[in-house]
């Protein structure tokens, strides 16, 4: 019985240890980062909400 609970926590402890990784591309982050920070400054300066329906082309 002892042996089953040792391999039933290991079961259950060895997949929480793996971590996934997901890589964004730095440049378009960066990019989406300068274009709210502009955002929010435009905003503040008192200028008119920015339309965000568009789509920029790549």
């Amino acid at each position: 019985m002892k042996n089953w609970s040792i391999a039933l926590v290991l079961a259950c402890v060895l997949p929480a240890c793996v971590t996934i990784n997901i890589y964004f591309p730095a440049a378009a982050a960066e990019k989406a980062a300068d274009k709210i920070i502009d955002d929010v400054w435009q905003l503040k300066n008192g200028a008119e909400k920015p339309n965000t329906n568009t789509v920029e082309p790549k």
